[in-house]
């Protein structure tokens, strides 16, 4: 499905990152493996880059190489952190990599986004997603203040913003083919899912037991590959759960169904 592409994966080092990685190298991609910390088991290239500072995605942005089919921006800090570093990286920094690499991609090339059910509140949360629209990395404590973005709201709302980021350039690259989508996973047995029991506790619990299982790594990955393959050229600016089910679950609640 992706023989012959060349994907940069952030977030690569471990979990769904890690576990998109490997998929992707395994369906014929040559990987670009980018992360702060080193991955145990190295698939592709390694470059080091912290999404949290600007001139570390410059020097990331000049290390690639033209050409790139695809973009997995998979790289996220949990609610556990603090709020600033949260909204950095699973935001500012996720939007910056974005528009900088974009002229580097190739024509046709897919921009995958890692949102979260976390996330399904975006259009309770209009005034803070509009004002964070030109938020930059010296603005951030500013606007964290702002608008009360303390705590594990850091997280929701990072996520909420993503996908009405992912919607919203929906068409913003299409003269060149270039296509961005998200998908949002519950929660996932990864390193950080402990972060997200210790912080959300019962309501994790509880999702997780509604859901059968927590997910894991390898029931995401095939999904951000296929997005980032050509079987999905004809899907754009759209939000996949990939949850066991819990979105639906949540608005069947909510409708009353």
């Amino acid at each position: 499905m992706l023989s012959g592409k060349t994907i940069v994966v952030t977030g690569a080092a471990s979990g769904i990152g890690a576990a998109t990685a490997a998929l992707v190298a395994a369906q014929g991609a040559k990987v670009i493996a980018v992360d702060i910390n080193q991955p145990a088991l190295r698939v592709g290239e390694f470059l080091r880059a912290d999404l949290a500072d600007r001139a570390s995605i410059d020097r990331l942005v000049a290390a690639l190489p033209s050409g790139a089919n695809g973009l997995a921006n998979i790289a996220g800090l949990p609610p556990t952190r603090p709020a600033e570093a949260v909204v950095a990286v699973n935001l500012v920094g996720l939007k910056y990599l974005t528009v900088q690499l974009v002229p580097k991609l190739a024509d046709g090339a897919s921009i995958v986004n890692l949102a979260s059910l976390a996330g399904l509140g975006w259009a309770d949360a209009k005034p803070a997603i509009d004002a964070s629209a030109a938020l930059d990395f010296d603005g951030i404590a500013a606007f964290c203040k702002a608008h009360d973005i303390v705590g594990a709201r850091s997280y929701f709302f990072s996520k909420e913003a993503l996908i009405v980021w992912t919607m919203r350039n929906r068409w913003t690259w299409r003269e060149r083919g270039i296509r961005m989508n998200a998908l949002s996973p519950g929660p996932v047995e990864t390193p950080i899912l402990k972060d997200f029991l210790d912080t959300l506790g019962e309501r994790a619990e509880e999702d997780m037991r509604t859901m059968d299982r927590p997910g894991r790594p390898g029931d995401v990955a095939p999904v951000v590959a296929f997005l980032l393959s050509d079987a999905s050229a004809w899907i754009r600016g759209t939000n996949i759960p990939v949850d066991g089910g819990m979105f639906s679950n949540v608005l069947c609640q909510r409708h009353g169904y």
